[in-house]
C-alpha cells in the first residue's frame, strides 16, 4: 500500500507567504477537479467555486477578511460558496470536503494554501458577497489563499489519543 496520500496528509499546512510566482491554468483546473471529486449529500454538489487572480479584488477581500492579509501578496484566491437553494442544510458539509480536497490538491502540486474562513461570520459573510457579486442563495464558506511557498513547514500528525473513544464515551 503506498503511503503518499497519508504523506500528502501530514504535508499540508497553513502556508501564508508565497513566492511572487503565477499558479498555471494547468494547476487552477486540477485543484478544482480535486475539490469537486468530493463527496456530497444524496451527490447534490451544491458547490460553486469563484477563482480570484485579479490584484484588485484579491486586495478588497484581504481588506475585508481581518484574517487574510497575505491575500496582498498570494496570486491566487478560490472562495468556495455553497448553493442553499440546491442543499439547505448541507452545503456547509459538502463545500468543506471540496475545500479540503483543494487544499491536499494544492499540497500535492507543491503549492502552499491556507483555509480563510467566512461562514457564519455575517460580517465577513456581506463583505465578500459584496465583493464577488454572489447572488443571495450562494453563501461564501471560506477563501483559500494559494500560491507557491515562500515559507516551510515540517510535516506533521497532530493525533491526540485523548481524543479517541472506542465503542462509547
Amino acid at each position: 500500500m503506498s503511503r503518499d496520500l497519508i504523506e500528502t496528509i501530514f504535508s499540508r499546512r497553513s502556508i501564508r507567504k508565497y513566492a511572487d510566482k503565477p499558479v498555471s491554468e494547468v494547476d487552477i483546473q486540477a485543484l478544482l477537479e480535486a475539490a469537486m471529486a468530493a463527496p456530497s449529500a444524496s451527490n447534490q454538489k451544491p458547490w460553486h467555486f469563484i477563482v480570484v487572480d485579479e490584484r484588485e479584488v484579491l486586495e478588497q477581500l484581504g481588506e475585508a477578511h481581518p484574517y487574510a492579509k497575505m491575500l496582498f501578496e498570494a496570486p491566487l484566491s478560490i472562495a468556495v460558496c455553497g448553493d442553499a437553494s440546491i442543499s439547505k442544510h448541507y452545503w456547509p458539509q459538502d463545500c468543506s470536503a471540496a475545500t479540503e480536497n483543494l487544499l491536499l490538491a494544492a499540497t500535492a502540486l507543491g503549492l502552499g494554501a491556507v483555509w480563510l474562513g467566512v461562514y457564519p461570520n455575517d460580517d465577513r459573510i456581506e463583505s465578500v458577497r459584496r465583493i464577488l457579486h454572489l447572488p443571495a442563495n450562494v453563501y461564501p464558506l471560506n477563501l483559500i489563499s494559494i500560491g507557491y511557498p515562500a515559507e516551510t513547514k515540517e510535516p506533521r500528525t497532530q493525533f491526540d489519543r485523548s481524543r479517541v473513544h472506542r465503542g462509547r464515551w
